[in-house]
């Protein structure tokens, strides 16, 4: 089979993840006391618990989200060519999300699905200090499989990205493993973001059989990476994931970010336009400037910038999506 030449790939990225409608409250941290909650972390809940917690809050705002539809829209967001493939039922949140990322930029072509479950919805709970903790119910989500996925759209896109949060179902992962192998095929650069360290828990070796196999690209925390390999020293576990994937983005919040690339390792320093109000989303939003710089052949040194000044602006506001002009704050700061 004759590979096509990132070049000629007419997509810039297919990225496959959780389709989930985000839904902003602001809380206390008593709120999190009452309703049993670790701060920072992402919960699994059922549709009644979600009730629950909904009547208790007020909802700030309610948006298309989940970890890779958050990095291919900040993508639309800076004028590429993407497309999200994600699972909703024909229901009032799948509608929603259907109609808010398509509104954005970026292609979502996914039919509609026949479920008992309803489409997948998170609450994403924020606390004065600006951290958020998030309670999500992922219905129709967690059935996500192999034929969910437009195999022509990856074998014509440069790079797939890959949210590790769907990793938690069996059938999920049989998914990705197709959507990997077709990749590797085709010639399409391969992106797993880590998602969060719980999920890391509960699949490391999992994980890093997929990282060894398939993965080109990794984007992850620093929590993230040192949960991998199960190491509190970040230092080995640079030396460990350098010798697994190419190349590896990680994220150090207000302390900026470390680029890992063959023998080379990069700092990068944040960028700070305000009071951190939510942080919500900023990992994403790295990803997605970090792909941009990527897609656009720049230095790994300003792909990373252009990743610090995304994730720097989207904290000192409400939510993941951003409500000013990326391009422009980015060629105001770049150095």
């Amino acid at each position: 089979m004759s590979e096509m030449p990132l070049s000629k790939k007419k997509i810039d990225l297919v990225g496959v993840g959780n389709a989930i409608v985000d839904i902003v409250t602001n809380i206390d941290d008593e709120f999190l006391k009452k309703n049993r909650l670790q701060k920072g972390s992402m919960n699994l809940i059922n549709l009644e618990n979600s009730g629950k917690i909904l009547k208790d809050c007020k909802i700030i705002k309610q948006i298309s989200g989940g970890s890779a539809a958050n990095t291919v829209v900040s993508l639309a967001n800076l004028g590429n060519n993407v497309e999200f493939i994600g699972r909703v039922k024909n229901d009032k949140f799948g509608n929603f999300f259907s109609k808010d990322i398509k509104e954005s930029g970026a292609s979502f072509n996914s039919k509609y699905v026949e479920t008992k479950e309803s489409s997948a919805h998170s609450l994403i709970l924020i606390t004065p200090d600006a951290q958020r903790t998030m309670c999500t119910y992922l219905g129709a989500s967690t059935e996500f499989e192999p034929n969910n996925i437009n195999y022509e759209s990856i074998k014509t896109s440069k790079y797939l990205y890959l949210e590790g949060y769907l990793w938690d179902s069996e059938l999920a992962k049989q998914a990705f493993i197709k959507a990997a192998k077709i990749a590797k095929e085709s010639n399409t650069k391969i992106i797993l973001s880590l998602s969060d360290s719980f999920c890391v828990d509960r699949h490391r070796e999992s994980f890093l059989d997929l990282i060894n196999d398939f993965v080109d690209i990794l984007f992850c925390n620093e929590e993230e990476l040192k949960s991998l390999f199960k190491s509190i020293d970040l230092e080995q576990c640079k030396i460990k994931i350098n010798s697994l994937c190419e190349l590896t983005a990680i994220t150090l919040g207000e302390k900026g970010s470390i680029i890992v690339n063959k023998n080379k390792t990069e700092l990068i320093k944040p960028f700070l336009f305000g009071k951190a109000v939510d942080t919500t989303g900023a990992g994403d939003i790295f990803a997605g400037g970090f792909i941009h710089g990527l897609i656009n052949n720049l230095s790994l040194n300003n792909c990373g910038q252009i990743g610090s000044i995304c994730a720097g602006h989207i904290v000192t506001q409400i939510g993941s999506r951003s409500t000013i002009n990326l391009k422009k704050l980015i060629s105001e700061n770049i150095n």
